[in-house]
């Protein structure tokens, strides 16, 4: 970090005679000490006009979690790809509708269902100042597909090849047809990165990276915050500030009081709780936009009791999801039936009943399964995000008035994946959103047998058969139909209880121009600038 330190210098104007008396001397004193005053006025006018243009020219943010990595492949949650995705371009970029744009690729020729000639931009350039070339993005879309990329293979295993036709065409070899992989190209895994770099630095990649985005990285003070500098050679339309600084802030209100302060710029998200006061106040502004995201309570399927699918019945019908809900989020989303959102195609969620609490029902199955509740004793895993706190803690209640024993373990966020990852606990809360719109993301990220962001251990042949029919499949009637299986499938299984659909909700200042939220929750922050 920069630290600025202001110095004082003593000013002695030289040649005016220490007279004190005298009309002609007093006259001319005064005169020379109102020319000095307002010569040092006018610079210090200009010490602070720099200044003020100076801070104007750092954009700050508040997220509430840091990045766990720099690696656009050793990841798969939402504030490590919001870093990446102002470090790195894709070949292809989503617009607000969902719909695959050029980017690092100029254009695209769909040869079969399975192969994808994609022609690049010539000229762009990686932050190192190498030009990026077919070798760069062969390298980078085959090393998804490695071990490293464990958490993204959802993504990127159906990807074959890419084979190189000269230093500015690559053609896409899928092993099968696929139709979301596409798109998925948008995806942080689909970030293109330096081969000569990745391979310098080896497992340490990810700390210094090198990409061909609007901003190049400068420092990263993990848990804290990390801040980019413009890329002034950059291929498309450059950053409007010079600095970026993102800084991790996990509590709301402190949020909102940086926010209100001007110590951020930016701040996300806005909890429930401080709506009001951002709407309230003058110098801010409140963005808002449903996601396509889910909020659940996943079981740890891979042990007992929660491998049986009646114990996991009967707790979803033990709690009031729809009351938890409300009283958590007091209007923001709204109580998810279907792990589809219903913003994605082929949701069901509007078609399906709304559930009620039915606590002589939960009996009946805690019964059937041989399992006396009051002899039931786990932990409710959480992260530090306080609507996720309260609606533990609203769990925990209910499961208590059945005599269900629930302690609720805290973790900061890289230290909470880190524990889900292992698949050592017994319930936890998180949350899932789509950067890429289709309804085989809702799903095969979660659940499909082996993925590296299933935390509940799920593992079910039938599901597995029914991701890798609707992936094949054109849009249509017969894909519509697999989803809506599919949904019905999860509900009858139940390895986790839907809690909330969320929205994006985010507070700018007003000065702060040209900054909109994405629909996907990767926000991008090269066309923001200040306008007084």
């Amino acid at each position: 970090m920069v630290k600025y330190k202001n110095n004082r210098r003593g000013v002695r104007p030289l040649g005016v005679p220490p007279c004190q008396e005298g009309d002609i001397f007093r006259k001319e004193r005064i005169a020379l000490k109102k020319f000095v005053s307002a010569v040092l006025a006018f610079a210090l006018a200009l010490s602070l006009c720099g200044a003020a243009l100076a801070a104007k020219d750092e954009l700050v943010v508040a997220d509430q979690y840091d990045a766990t990595t720099l690696d656009p492949i050793n990841h798969n949650d939402y504030p490590t790809s919001r870093a990446c995705a102002q470090i790195y371009d894709t070949l292809v970029i989503l617009n607000d509708d969902g719909m695959p744009q050029p980017c690092l690729a100029e254009k695209w020729e769909f040869l079969t269902d399975k192969d994808y000639k994609m022609t690049l931009r010539k000229g762009v350039k990686f932050h190192n100042g190498d030009e990026m070339k077919a070798e760069d993005v062969k390298f980078s879309l085959e090393r998804a597909n490695t071990p490293r990329g464990a958490q993204i293979h959802e993504y990127s295993q159906d990807l074959d090849n890419v084979e190189i036709v000269d230093d500015y065409t690559v053609i896409l070899h899928l092993k099968t047809a696929n139709t979301p992989f596409f798109a998925s190209l948008s995806h942080s895994w689909g970030s293109i990165v330096n081969k000569k770099v990745v391979e310098a630095a080896g497992d340490d990649y990810g700390i210094e990276p090198v990409g061909t985005g609007a901003f190049k990285f400068k420092e990263w003070a993990k848990g804290d915050h990390y801040t980019f500098e413009r890329f002034d050679d950059y291929w498309g339309e450059k950053a409007k500030v010079k600095t970026l600084t993102v800084r991790a802030i996990p509590e709301p209100t402190n949020r909102t009081i940086e926010l209100e302060t001007g110590a951020v710029d930016i701040s996300y998200p806005i909890s429930t709780v401080e709506l009001s006061r951002v709407e309230g106040n003058d110098e801010l502004t409140l963005q808002r936009m449903p996601l396509s995201s889910t909020t659940y309570m996943g079981f740890n399927t891979t042990k007992a009791p929660f491998n049986d699918a009646r114990f996991r019945q009967a707790v979803f019908a033990a709690l009031d999801t729809v009351g938890i809900q409300k009283a958590v989020f007091r209007g923001v989303g709204k109580t998810p039936r279907s792990l589809i959102p219903s913003s994605t195609k082929y949701s069901i969620n509007d078609e399906l009943p709304v559930h009620e609490r039915d606590v002589e029902k939960a009996k009946a199955l805690f019964k059937e399964a041989g399992i006396d509740p009051a002899t039931l004793s786990f932990t409710i895993l959480t992260n530090e995000r306080k609507e996720r706190v309260d609606m533990a803690q609203i769990i925990q209640s209910q499961l208590a008035e059945l005599g269900i024993k629930t302690d609720i373990k805290q973790m900061e966020w890289g230290s909470y994946l880190g524990i889900l990852q292992q698949r050592a606990h017994d319930v936890f809360l998180l949350g899932w959103g789509l950067s890429v719109p289709d309804p085989n993301y809702a799903v095969a990220g979660l659940l499909a047998t082996g993925a590296g962001t299933n935390y509940t251990g799920f593992s079910n042949k039938e599901l597995d058969e029914l991701l890798a029919k609707g992936r094949s499949l054109q849009d249509g009637d017969e894909r519509k139909q697999v989803y809506k299986d599919m949904q019905l499938f999860i509900n009858e299984q139940c390895p986790m209880v839907y809690l909330h659909n969320d929205e994006a909700v985010v507070g700018v200042r007003k000065a702060v121009k040209g900054f909109k939220i994405n629909p996907f929750e990767v926000h991008r922050f090269a066309p923001a600038y200040f306008e007084d």
